[in-house]
């Protein structure tokens, strides 16, 4: 989860001004395979969805090199 929070976080900040913020008023994580120590390198995704004057959202995917998918989330942000 904290790896797919901070990838749609940086998807949201892109849009951000400078000097504006956001935090995370909900999330939603779904966890699809297991990650073990054979498991490799995973690569996080973030893709912002929807910028509006309050609310962001994004969502994100945990791959690994082949692009197999382990978890995937979707994330709602205000706008401060």
């Amino acid at each position: 989860m904290t790896l797919l929070d901070s990838a749609m976080g940086c998807a949201v900040q892109t849009q951000m001004p400078a000097g504006g913020g956001y935090t995370t008023l909900e999330a939603k994580t779904n966890l699809v395979r297991a990650i073990t120590a054979e498991t490799g390198t995973l690569r996080a995704i973030g893709k912002l969805v929807h910028v509006g004057k309050r609310v962001a959202t994004a969502e994100g995917r945990l791959e690994d090199a082949a692009g197999k998918l382990y978890a995937h989330a979707t994330t709602t942000c205000l706008i401060l």
